[in-house]
């Protein structure tokens, strides 16, 4: 909401945001750069990263909490899950590419940051540049809700993991070491943290990326049964489940929830 006011507040400079946007991606340099190879390379790495450090998307980390929902068709849940990154990505982080670019911080015309706010934080200085200190509020409220919730979210993650690996007795062992990484992560360089969180996103996203396309020909098999059934009317039995005795549980529930 916060940004959004502020969008709306410098809703002239929208339309050359995008132009400088759209401008700079298919420039002569970016097009020269791009056929070396070098800065391509370098904006697919940096995309990659950024990307799954924001929505985590092919980490596989949030089928976890996915799968503690009631729903009983999967494709409904699935279906969250792709809003989730939808929203997060296009939509946020959309957001906060506007508020920097239309609050006068970057050159449009050259690509150039302010240097007095290089050092501090594009987005504060926007938020508080417009909404003064209300707007530092939103800002630092907000993050301090990410950063709990994500520290909660990561814990169970974690322990799940471990629980699986290590069985549930050794759970314990497992918050400790929790506690310390918190402390660690919130005192080291905020350079070598990003670092760090980076290579462990990506031993994470290799073993699930492989998981994920053992399994997607199971993915297309229930998502078109959902789209059949529920979309075009096709009367079709509903495919709840890839292991036999869940699908059967699964459909005496819906089938109990129907009468």
């Amino acid at each position: 909401i916060g940004a959004i006011i502020i969008v709306i507040m410098n809703w002239k400079e929208i339309i050359p945001a995008f132009g400088s946007i759209f401008r700079f991606a298919f420039s002569f340099q970016s097009v020269a750069g791009g056929v070396g190879g070098a800065i391509i390379a370098q904006a697919i790495k940096m995309g990659f990263k950024r990307g799954i450090f924001s929505n985590e998307a092919g980490l596989g980390s949030s089928v976890m909490v996915h799968s503690c929902s009631n729903v009983k068709e999967p494709v409904v849940q699935g279906m969250w899950g792709i809003f989730e990154v939808f929203f997060d990505t296009i939509v946020v982080c959309s957001m906060t590419a506007l508020v920097i670019l239309t609050s006068g911080l970057v050159n449009l015309e050259t690509g150039a940051v302010d240097g007095a706010f290089t050092k501090m934080g594009l987005a504060t200085e926007a938020f508080t540049g417009h909404l003064g200190t209300i707007g530092g509020a939103i800002l630092a409220v907000a993050l301090v809700l990410f950063a709990f919730t994500t520290i909660l979210g990561w814990n169970i993650y974690g322990s799940k993991a471990w629980e699986y690996l290590f069985g549930t007795k050794s759970v314990l062992i497992y918050k400790i070491i929790f506690v310390a990484a918190v402390v660690l992560g919130s005192t080291v360089n905020v350079d070598l943290a990003i670092t760090i969180g980076d290579n462990f996103n990506a031993l994470m996203a290799v073993p699930n990326l492989i998981g994920v396309i053992c399994l997607s020909g199971i993915v297309a098999k229930v998502s078109k049964n959902y789209v059949n059934r529920v979309i075009k009317g096709v009367g079709d039995a509903p495919m709840l489940s890839a292991l036999p005795e869940v699908q059967a549980e699964q459909a005496k529930a819906l089938a109990e929830e129907g009468e």
